[in-house]
């Protein structure tokens, strides 16, 4: 009976240890490239500026490039306030 139960107590570790490394799997499958929101048409950033980051909120858009550069827009596409590093 000891023989059975030590046989039952390695497969569940055995399948437990296997589960743990399935979801690790597909955690970092999921979560290794975030795709970045679309930048709206209707927003020009400065030339040579990428975007790095994007915040949409109710009355404006943070775009953050790059560079480390913050810009803030209104929703019309207006720039309304430039940060740089």
């Amino acid at each position: 009976m000891l023989r059975w139960l030590r046989l039952l107590v390695t497969s569940l570790a055995a399948v437990m240890g296997l589960g743990v490394i399935a979801i690790t799997v597909l955690l970092w499958m999921r979560l290794s490239e975030a795709p970045l929101p679309q930048l709206p048409e209707h927003i020009a950033l400065p030339d040579g500026a990428k975007p790095a980051a994007l915040t949409f909120a109710r009355d404006w858009i943070v775009v953050v490039t790059e560079g480390g550069e913050v810009l803030l827009y209104d929703h019309q596409g207006r720039l309304r306030q430039e940060v740089r590093p």
